[in-house]
């Protein structure tokens, strides 16, 4: 069984000090308008760290919290420090007894909500989005430091019962074939699964049905999102930023771009995945207005093709 929630990105909710986000209230009543039975928090900072009022919302809109975020600089060792108290603050909401629970499936290895693990906040890998032949690498020390803040991240996620996936994205040090292949070898299972997301998987030139059977093994939860061609050819060849090419509509519903669906779902169904699935939709929060249409749109969409939700 695989059952399909929403992320706050649909709504261009990515940078919680952007003056021109929705209400997060709003978010949450258009998530459950869109007839979907979870949501992500959203970046840290976003959703408030209130339990009883967040609680409230959810159970008024019928849905539940399906993961939290850690979207944060986790290279810098300094930024530690900062990292680990949002993890404290992330998985206290999360797992307070007021909010409603999601149910595990059959097959599901872990219970939600997880904690997706993000690496973000370096002008050298944003704007190289997308570039596996010029962003530049870590070093084997680099790497070694990044990948002990990491585990550092994830231990404080596991001290609380919550599962922490590491998703690769764009524009951040854990990215590309090479780096996903790297915290595999570097982060035991034990310790955290993966979070696959089709759309990074393909802006960053992969295949995503392929590296979902590649990487079946480790795969805990699920993005979805869908790539425009046309204005994805467009932002590769500028200098930009990432979440600035989503502002120009890198990202549109499912199902009107370049990703393959059916064959998505067959990777899945080979793997035997079960369990949740978040659609995304990155924008930018001043054309917010149209989130509802196009979530609608992309949960219709998979829905047409066999999805369940």
């Amino acid at each position: 069984m695989i059952q399909i929630c929403g992320a706050p990105c649909c709504w261009g909710v990515d940078d919680p000090k952007n003056p021109y986000l929705p209400p997060w209230t709003l978010v949450l009543e258009e998530a459950g308008l869109a007839g979907y039975s979870a949501i992500e928090l959203g970046p840290y900072g976003y959703l408030p760290i209130d339990a009883l009022a967040v609680s409230a919302e959810l159970q008024k809109n019928g849905i539940a919290i399906v993961a939290g975020t850690i979207f944060h600089d986790l290279l810098d060792p300094a930024n530690q420090a900062n990292v680990l108290k949002a993890v404290d603050d992330i998985c206290t909401l999360i797992t307070h007894p007021s909010l409603p629970k999601l149910p595990v499936h059959p097959g599901q290895k872990f219970p939600a909500p997880y904690m997706t693990v993000m690496d973000w906040g370096h002008d050298e890998r944003d704007y190289a989005a997308g570039h596996p032949d010029r962003a530049p690498r870590l070093s084997a020390g680099e790497w070694s430091g990044f990948m002990k803040n990491v585990r550092a991240v994830c231990q404080r996620a596991n001290e609380y019962g919550v599962r922490p996936v590491i998703h690769p994205h764009a524009g951040g040090y854990i990215e590309f074939e090479d780096e996903i292949a790297a915290v595999v070898r570097d982060i035991p299972y034990e310790m955290a699964g993966l979070c696959l997301d089709t759309g990074h998987l393909y802006y960053s030139r992969m295949d995503p049905a392929e590296f979902l059977r590649k990487y079946a093994g480790r795969l805990d939860y699920v993005h979805f999102k869908d790539v425009n061609g046309k204005v994805y050819q467009e932002v590769l060849g500028e200098r930009i930023r990432f979440f600035d090419g989503c502002g120009k509509g890198a990202m549109c519903p499912i199902g009107t771009g370049s990703l393959d669906y059916p064959g998505i779902k067959q990777a899945l169904e080979d793997i035997g995945y079960s369990g949740y699935i978040t659609i995304e939709q990155e924008r930018d929060p001043r054309n917010a207005a149209t989130s509802l249409r196009d979530v609608k749109a992309s949960v219709a969409y998979l829905k047409s093709v066999g999805y369940q939700i």
